[in-house]
């Protein structure tokens, strides 16, 4: 089985919360991507990449030993504003070679190192693996955290740009991916607005990888 990079994006300035980055919200005890970098460790990942922006330095005062930062590649995206297609660029071109990339979002504090490693193991050699949850119709729709093939993710990050991330490449090419239901873990929710910062509170996002 291929290894893992994750790439973290957590570059946005926060401007429709209006708390600040996302990325430095307080969250158990530490920040939201703290917590997320630990999460994508503990659930499988062998690399991780933290795509910051605003905020970054910020940010990288968080890394020190013992944090859960420690050992992450920190990536300043410095036109971070022009959307997550410039983040998702430079993340995959950080990437180590013949790793698999997976893509996570900073503002989900539910995705747990159960999802990880379910959509991990689940994974295949020449596709894109995307985390599944239900909606009101019952039906599966594709979320975050994805997992692209080594050569599918620098051919996605070719095309992306503005706030679209690899969202073009991946209404082009449905037959490329699988999804795995994770509703049993997380129902997909992120922080966007206002209305949103309960999921700052709820309970605990748990899970040991496999579980």
């Amino acid at each position: 089985m291929a290894n893992t990079t994750a790439v973290l994006l957590a570059a946005g300035a926060g401007t429709r919360l209006g708390h600040g980055p996302k990325a430095l919200l307080p969250f158990r005890g530490g920040t939201l991507v703290e917590h997320a970098a630990a999460v994508l460790r503990d659930g499988g990942c062998s690399d991780v990449i933290v795509v910051v922006g605003a905020g970054a330095a910020e940010v990288a005062a968080l890394q020190q030993p013992g944090s859960a930062l420690a050992g992450c590649r920190l990536v300043r995206n410095d036109d971070w504003a022009s959307g997550m297609g410039g983040s998702f660029h430079l993340g995959v071109a950080s990437m180590r070679a013949g790793h698999n990339v997976l893509v996570a979002l900073v503002d989900q504090p539910g995705v747990s190192p159960a999802l990880v490693a379910r959509l991990i193991a689940a994974h295949r050699p020449g596709r894109i693996t995307a985390a599944g949850y239900r909606g009101a119709a019952g039906g599966l729709h594709r979320g975050h955290p994805i997992i692209f093939d080594p050569l599918l993710a620098v051919q996605a990050a070719a095309i992306s740009n503005g706030d679209v991330g690899a969202r073009d490449f991946l209404r082009s090419h449905p037959e490329l991916i699988d999804l795995v239901d994770c509703g049993d873990l997380f129902d997909g929710a992120d922080l966007d607005t206002e209305s949103d910062l309960h999921l700052l509170g709820g309970p605990a996002a748990s899970g040991a990888p496999g579980a």
